[in-house]
């Protein structure tokens, strides 16, 4: 009878253990992949940042344009009707432009600040619907590479900032809460 009883008992101890080893891999594979994933995520953000910094600085560009020249805006954007810009014009473009600039340079330094995330998302969205409404409802920006490459870049911007709503950092209540809770 105790043979069977200690058959029985090393059984048990071998599927305890199989089973410990299994959660222990499960947990280290689990492990692995937020890892990766948190990695990738921080990766991801980091380009995002370096793509905002880029596309403020050749806005900046832009801004400086529109207030020295204001005939760069009809021979590079607004060629369909070029009488219709003036410095006036020009100038408010170029205050757009600005603040524009500056809201995204501003995200890329703090990307964790969701309303700050939220607000130059909507700065690529206006930009995107501008350009798309000079283009085909008012036609005065017909498509050259003049307003292609703000359709492409603003177009580009959404769709890296969308992606990054996924990828985007915890806030930081609860970093804060989680390392109040280690210590």
């Amino acid at each position: 009878m105790t043979l069977p009883l200690v058959y029985l008992r090393v059984v048990e101890c071998n599927l305890t253990k199989c089973l410990l080893q299994q959660i222990r891999e499960s947990y280290k594979l689990h492990f692995r992949r937020c890892f990766l994933q948190k990695a990738r995520m921080s990766r991801f953000l980091n380009v995002l940042r370096s793509w905002l910094v880029m596309v403020s600085v050749i806005a900046m560009g832009n801004t400086v344009q529109s207030f020295s020249d204001h005939s760069f805006l009809s021979e590079k954007l607004y060629t369909g009707t070029p009488e219709f810009v003036n410095g006036l014009q020009a100038r408010t473009f170029g205050i757009w432009t600005l603040l524009s600039s500056i809201i995204r340079c501003t995200c890329a330094i703090d990307i964790q600040n969701k309303t700050l995330y939220h607000i130059t998302l909507w700065t690529f969205v206006l930009a995107l619907g501008h350009f798309l409404s000079e283009a085909f409802i008012y036609k005065t920006a017909p498509l050259t590479i003049g307003v292609m490459a703000p359709l492409i870049v603003a177009s580009f911007s959404i769709v890296g900032m969308l992606i990054g709503f996924h990828c985007g950092p915890e806030p930081q209540e609860e970093v804060a809460a989680r390392h109040k809770k280690r210590n």
